[in-house]
Parts: structure tokens; C-alpha cells; sequence
């Protein structure tokens, strides 16, 4: 007998969000966690789509606002918003979403290249598109959604803000 050897289709597992009516995927291997809004502390001179930090289990994380951060109108937090904590780099940040919706699998040849623009989005931010029947997803790149700068001045915002709380301890 002969045997058959299959091609093993590669996959990647997604975490799927909703943001400005816009379907979003995240590598589920760079979520560490999805949280409910909770007390967000603001911080004096940060980069405007930063909304401050939080206290996570005795971790100071920032909180970023993607739709701010994509240049688009925020809007208020709903009962179905979600804070979406994942690994940028060497930094952990929470990233506010108008909701999470699902995870799912997508075939790596469902998914296309970046055009130049996605609903808005410079390429840039952007892994790929993915097809699932007549849905697209917009792959974010976790690790571009910062510059190299603005990592180091959060990084420094966070340690402030951990001196600050640590000396009114």
C-alpha cells in the first residue's frame, strides 16, 4: 500500500474584535488576557491616544485607545467594550476595543497581503486581510501598532507612574 501524505495546511488562531464597525484579528499567541473596562488612571504629557495606566493584579500596564490611535473619533466605553491585554515587544499594554466577538482558525492561504489602506489603516499597521466567505478580517501587527519611541516614552511613563505609587505606599 502507498501511503498518502497529506499537506498539513497551516492556521493561525485569532483573537476576532470589533473596532469602529471594522472586524479586527490579533495572533492569539500575543494576547495574554481580555478584561473588562476597569479604572483607568490618567497621565499628564503622554502621547494622546494613551489613555493612562491600570493596576492589573499589582502590574502597572497603559492603556491605549485603537481608535484614537488609528486617527479615528472615540467613543465612549460600552458594557461590551474590552480592554485587550497583550506582549508589544517587551511590553505589556492594553488596547480598548469596542468588543471581542469570537477566536477562530484561518487557513494561512485565506490570507492575503495588505493593500496600501484598509479602512483607513496605513498599511503599516497591518499583517494581512483574511477571507472567510464574504468576511474580511484586518490582521493587525501587534509589535507595529508602536514606534521604537513611542515604546520607550510608555516604558518611562509606566516607571513613573510605579515610583509614584510605590512612594505613596
Amino acid at each position: 500500500m502507498e501511503e498518502v501524505k497529506r499537506k498539513v495546511e497551516q492556521e493561525r488562531q485569532l483573537v476576532i474584535f470589533s473596532l469602529y464597525g471594522e472586524e479586527f484579528g490579533l495572533e492569539i499567541t500575543k494576547v495574554r488576557e481580555i478584561v473588562k473596562p476597569r479604572e483607568i488612571t490618567r497621565l499628564p504629557n503622554v502621547i494622546d491616544f494613551v489613555e493612562g495606566v491600570t493596576n492589573l493584579r499589582g502590574e502597572v500596564i497603559p492603556i491605549i485607545d485603537l481608535k484614537k490611535r488609528f486617527g479615528v473619533q472615540a467613543t465612549e466605553m460600552t458594557d461590551d467594550s474590552r480592554i485587550i491585554i497583550v506582549d508589544i515587544s517587551s511590553n505589556r499594554v492594553g488596547l480598548v476595543v469596542d468588543d471581542v466577538t469570537e477566536v477562530l482558525r484561518i487557513a494561512e492561504n485565506d490570507i492575503d497581503p495588505p493593500p496600501r489602506t484598509v479602512a483607513g489603516l496605513k498599511a503599516e499597521y497591518i499583517q494581512g486581510i483574511g477571507k472567510m466567505g464574504e468576511r474580511l478580517l484586518i490582521l493587525l501587527d501587534v509589535d507595529k501598532i508602536l514606534s521604537s519611541e513611542e515604546k520607550i516614552e510608555l516604558k518611562a511613563e509606566v516607571l513613573s507612574e510605579e515610583l509614584t505609587e510605590a512612594a505613596g505606599a
